[in-house]
């Protein structure tokens, strides 16, 4: 007679019962999901749920650049170090030429300190300029302003994208963010959400600083944001601005300025067919000459049009570029 382990009987058995458990249940009962696709909990709904829907991708809505673009209407920026062309519309991408290199941006810059200044600040806050305003690189676009000197959001801004005054730039960093370093990790962080991966700014203004950069595509990816706000769009427009804002005595100063802009101040001229909406300029012994602009055509279509780097051709260049759409 042969001999029977009762512990590892008794052992199997127990691992026959935890299988038959974890399929059939407590009581080995049966929990059956119907296939109906009029119960909410059901075996269909379960594979093909009617509220079911797949995750908005994150370029849906942009345009792609992963290579150079020659354009059809042999365009030829022998000057410029990077420019895009595109068609916002419908996300097409028109010409690219190093549309990824890291540059200086110069001024464009402040398209940046104005969408986060939109987006955090409000246009009555009134800033008042402290020690941070002056500025002393040379040939560097100022106001003028003093520490005292006073003045609203939306006058700060309308001078300083019209006018470029990097004086005013350092207010509304300053006015908006607390602190200016502040205001630059704002921009910063910005610029990350917005997918700005190859952009780091140092500075609201854009003159030359260690580390203070940009590529032509993720300036479109700020432009393509900051247009979204009405009031750059509207101020973008303005082929100048007058207004008033006061000392620290309460003493009026009178401000009239025109646009650097040369298509906005009619000093150039875009090619037959396109429009120049408005844009922003930008100019610095390292950056080069640069422009940033919104356009349409003649059936309403825009685009955004970028060069980066340039020479006194610029417009020239800019001209040329425009003429692909």
């Amino acid at each position: 007679m042969k001999c029977t382990n009762k512990k590892k009987i008794s052992g199997f058995a127990a691992a026959i019962a935890a299988l038959a458990f974890l399929i059939t249940g407590c009581g080995g009962s049966s929990y059956d999901m119907p296939y109906d696709p009029d119960i909410n909990v059901t075996s269909f709904n379960v594979v093909a749920r009617h509220d079911s829907g797949a995750a908005k991708p994150f370029a849906a809505d942009l345009c792609v650049v992963s290579s150079d673009v020659a354009g059809s209407g042999g365009v030829n920026l022998e000057q410029a170090e990077a420019a895009l062309l595109l068609g916002i519309d419908d996300n097409r991408v028109l010409y690219a030429k190093n549309a990824h290199e890291r540059l200086h941006p110069a001024s464009l810059t402040k398209v940046m300190t104005a969408l986060v200044a939109l987006k955090y600040g409000r246009l009555e806050q009134v800033l008042t300029a402290t020690d941070s305003v002056k500025i002393t690189e040379s040939g560097a676009q100022l106001l003028g302003l003093k520490p005292g000197d006073t003045m609203t959001l939306d006058q700060a801004l309308r001078i300083m994208l019209i006018y470029s005054a990097n004086d005013v730039a350092m207010l509304v960093a300053e006015g908006v963010g607390g602190t200016v370093d502040h205001f630059v990790e704002m921009m910063n962080q910005e610029a990350l959400q917005l997918g700005a991966t190859n952009t780091a700014f140092a500075n609201p203004h854009g003159l030359t600083q260690d580390g203070h950069y940009t590529t032509a595509y993720d300036l479109y990816l700020i432009f393509n944001e900051a247009i979204k706000y009405e009031t750059f769009r509207e101020i973008i427009q303005m082929s100048g601005y007058q207004t008033t804002y006061y000392d620290s005595s309460g003493k009026e100063k009178t401000v009239d300025k025109k646009t650097t802009n040369l298509f906005i101040r009619g000093d150039s001229h875009p090619p037959a067919g396109v429009t120049v909406i408005g844009g922003k300029t930008g100019t610095t012994s390292k950056a080069g000459h640069c422009l940033m602009l919104l356009s349409k055509d003649v059936s309403g279509a825009s685009y955004i049009s970028i060069i980066l780097k340039s020479d006194d051709s610029l417009y020239d260049e800019m001209t040329e570029l425009l003429g692909e759409i």
